[in-house]
Order: C-alpha cells, then structure tokens, then sequence
C-alpha cells in the first residue's frame, strides 16, 4: 500500500525555496582580451547575458597591462554595476563572474572574481570559478597544514591557492602556468571553468570531465571566453568552439596559444545544461538548448502520451519541453501559468503570510485556458515536491476537470557535488517515494517522467553526459554528506575512473599534445 507524504517527512526548506523548487543555477564566468574598447563594459554585458546563473553577487576584473582593478557587490549584475561605473574599470582584458553559492556562504567576502598575490612574481592574479571543487575541503586542509590563510569559505580560493604554489623563477610564463594547470588537473579533478587574468595575460580552463560548460569567441581582434554562447551573441562574437575538456587557453598581445594540460577523462557534461540552467538560445555540443528541449518533450509524449484538450508548461524553463510535447501529441499548445519573473531570491524573503500564499507568488493561472478543460502540465523537473502541489491546487482551481503532469527529465535521486545545489538525498521526493506516492502527493490525476533511454535519445549524446542526479553514478568518487559553507575538515574524497589511454586513475598519465601555438584564425575550421 502505498502511504501519503507527510509535512514531516519533509526537511524544512528556505521560503524562497518553496515558492521555486528548482535546481539552482551554477554560476557564470567571462573573459575578455580587448586592447582597443571597454573591457569592463563588454564584461558588464557579458555577465548580464549570464545573470539567469546566478542571481547573488557580480563583479569585474581587469588589468591595464600593469595592475589589476576589482569590483564586487551583492546582488543582480545591474544593482552592482551600470555601463558608466563599469567604464571605469579601464584595461586592456577583463573576467566577470555572477554568482550563485554552491561552495562558500552568499556573503560580500565570498564575491568573485578574488584577487591573490604570485608568490612567484609578486604579481596579483583575479580568479573566477564556475562549479564545486569536490575534494576543496580536503585540499584545504593540506594547504592550511603546509602554511597558506584563507580569507573566504570558497572553493574558488582553495582551488587558486593550490594553482598558484607550484612554479619556477627561471621558467618562461608559459611553461609555468601550463605546469601550474597541469599539476591542477591532477590534484583537483572536478568541477570547474574559471577564467583568470593578470596584468598581462587572459586564461580559462575546463576540468578533464568538462562538467560545466566554457566556450570560446572571436570578434573583430577581440577574444571571448564565456560559460554560454549566448553571451558571446550579446557581443556579437562568432562562436569558434567549446574549451575542451583539460585544456588551458591562453590569450595575450601575442593571440591565443592552447595547451592540453592533462589527458582528458571521459567527457561528463551536466545534462542539466540541457534541461535547464543554459538559456535557451545558447549552443551546447553543437545544439540550441532549446531545440534539446524541444526534444525532450517530444520523447516524453511518445513515452506518457495522455488523453487531453491542452498542452500548458511551467515558465518558463518548460516552455520549450511543452512545446515539443504538444507537437508530438498533437495536442494544442497553449499558455496556461502567467509568471511573475520579479518574485526571487534577491527581491523578497516573505514573512509567514506571504509563504502561504504558495505558489500564487510565482504564477497566475488563466482560467479561460484552463477551465472546463483536461490539462497536460509540463515541468523540467521536481526536485522536492514542495512547489508543484500547489500549481497542481492553483490549475485545478482555475477549472480544469484533469490534470496529467509530465516531467522532461527522469526522477532526481541523488544529489550533485558539481556545482549544482539541488538538495540532500533525504529532500529529494524521488529518492525516497515511488511515483505513484508522487502522483498521490502532487495531486494530479497521473504523472509520468521521461526515461533515462528516453534523454539519452531526445539529447544524442551518448556517454558523454553526467547524469548522476538520476542514476548514483558520479564521475568521480564523491561522499554523501557535502555540506555547503563547511571547508574545515575533509567531507569529500575525489577518485577519478581510469582515465583514457594511460590514466591510472590519480591523474599521473602524462598531458597529451602539449601546446599548441595555434592562434584564433588557425582554430576557425572548428566552428560549428
């Protein structure tokens, strides 16, 4: 017999939580070397385009070729910077970052990009991470026991801190930050893209897994690297190619050399890239996010087709999902929900009336849609089931006689150590409720999820996705009890699978190629 999900079987969770329970965004990352415009001000936009990855703090770096300039702030991008304060950040390259707290507390101290000095040139070096370093407290504690002080609780500190103690005074630049990377990616597997600048040079970098995503772009003389396409299209830059898994990209007055500082794993891209976090218009292994999507709900009609008058998504991360499901179904597509895109985690914290108030914070149904009517509801996901019972009240309120959820993405079982803060394993409804006892929770008249086959299919990547959340089967060995905000103790152990070739395992095969001086013309033939 299946048994009700209680209230109490449910760990308290934040009000903004329940007013959007959604996996949380990764954060975004952009660089750029630009001698003759406004490096800050291209990054100001170029952070913008990437605000939908996190909503907490923003800043911009840049160097005039001499010294570094910061600034940081808590908040969307346009609270900490506009297009006049942003000018006055002169330089010749910038990175910006905005975030969103995966590893390190939403505090002002913990704001990226963060400045360190070079031991080794007694230059300062800016560094900005997208994803979770998921051995950091343990590399921390090495590095603390050989002497180094931390200033924040993020991983993007432990992560530059262990970069930056490697290097030899009689070793060109190059071949010091190429062994840096590499003596990196052996010590720290995943996941990050960081972006990071000194007074004379621009790098970023993407973990042999290549969990988060990082792209490269030419416009004109300038060169861009960006966690998603779409902020290459704000700048009018042409998308070259993806930072490929290991590689470390160099860009100076000199061009941009690459230099494959470890041999690659095998690819473990996050699939919620696909699903969700990137913007719909961004390219991601050579498809628009939302042709995936698309995708997706067309898989998912043929998998749980149901017999209805309308085809409505959850906005607006299943619009696309919707879309497909209706064309496949032939079902009509139709806007049912009308969302409230102000309601968020940096505008309101409800007091107790407002939290009861549910999920008519976010959404506004149309009765004229749904009323009288059997309603297929789309979602991307369900994380904790705490907000979609109450879209399930608000649409049977507004009338409709059924209501048969769908869901674009298998059941979250397990939770992400990359860089995705989605929940603990005992919040997640899936992990511990069959889907009927899900069904029975939300309130639908029946519910159906999209396979792991049926992904696998809708997205045609192969084995090259990480889809841990649903299977339990991590990239890297990973402990269950990561707690965010905690770089004390060791909480989490990072032992790679047999890498290809001659991995062994703990990151000793030797890097394959080395550098290549190719420069960004030469790289063209790559574009997609």
């Amino acid at each position: 017999m299946h048994q009700p999900i209680t209230e109490s079987e449910s760990p308290p969770s934040s009000p903004l939580r329940e007013i959007d329970d959604r996996p949380r965004e990764a954060c975004g990352v952009f660089g750029i070397w630009a001698p003759e415009v406004d490096v800050a001000v291209e990054t100001f936009y170029g952070i913008h385009t990437l605000q939908h990855r996190g909503q907490e703090s923003a800043g911009i770096c840049t160097t005039d070729g001499r010294t570094l300039t910061v600034k940081t702030g808590m908040g969307l991008v346009a609270q900490v910077f506009d297009e006049q304060s942003a000018a006055e950040l002169e330089g010749i390259a910038a990175i910006g970052h905005t975030r969103y707290s995966t590893t390190g507390a939403s505090r002002f101290r913990n704001a990226q990009p963060i400045l360190l000095d070079d031991p080794l040139t007694g230059d300062q070096v800016a560094v900005a991470h997208n994803g979770n370093v998921v051995n950091a407290a343990q590399v921390r504690v090495e590095l603390t026991e050989a002497g180094a002080t931390f200033e924040t609780s993020t991983d993007t500190e432990v992560l530059a801190k262990y970069l930056l103690q490697f290097g030899d005074e009689e070793t060109d630049a190059d071949a010091v930050w190429e062994a840096r990377f590499s003596a990196l990616m052996r010590h720290i597997e995943v996941a990050y893209s960081l972006v990071l600048l000194t007074p004379d040079r621009l790098m970023a970098a993407r973990d042999p897994y290549g969990v988060r995503p990082l792209c490269i772009g030419q416009v004109g003389g300038r060169y861009v690297v960006a966690s998603e396409t779409c902020a290459l299209d704000q700048l009018g830059a042409t998308l070259l190619r993806e930072v490929r898994p290991g590689e470390l990209i160099t860009i100076d007055e000199r061009g941009m050399r690459s230099y494959q500082a470890i041999f690659p794993a095998e690819p473990a891209g996050c699939v919620f890239e696909h699903i969700y976090f990137a913007r719909p218009d961004s390219i991601l292994d050579g498809q628009a996010a939302w042709q995936s999507r698309s995708q997706l709900g067309v898989e998912l009609a043929r998998e749980h087709p149901a017999d209805a008058d309308v085809v409505i998504g959850v906005p607006d991360s299943a619009t696309a999902h919707a879309i497909g499901y209706s064309s496949e179904s032939s079902i009509p597509y139709s806007e049912g929900l009308v969302k409230n895109r102000y309601v968020g985690r940096t505008f309101i914290s409800p007091d107790q009336r407002l939290r009861d108030l549910g999920a008519h914070l976010k959404y506004n149904p149309m009765p004229s849609v749904l009323a009288g009517r059997r309603v297929v509801v789309v979602d991307d996901t369900i994380v904790r089931g705490t907000t979609t019972p109450r879209i399930v009240k608000l649409i049977r309120e507004a009338g409709a006689t059924e209501i048969h959820m769908r869901i674009a993405a298998p059941p979250i079982q397990h939770p992400c150590h990359f860089g995705v803060d989605m929940a603990t394993r005992q919040e997640l409804i899936a992990a511990r409720h069959s889907v009927e006892e899900i069904r029975q929770h939300l309130g639908a008249d029946s519910l159906g999820y999209l396979s792991q086959d049926g992904l696998q299919r809708a997205l045609s990547l192969g084995k090259t996705t990480c889809l841990a959340c649903f299977n339990g089967d991590y990239p890297v060995s990973v402990q269950t009890d990561f707690e965010i905000d905690t770089l004390t103790v060791p909480l989490v152990t990072a032992a790679p699978r047999p890498v290809n070739g001659n991995g062994n395992g703990n990151g000793a095969a030797p890097p394959r190629s080395g550098r290549s001086d190719e420069t960004m013309v030469a790289l063209a033939p790559e574009r997609r």
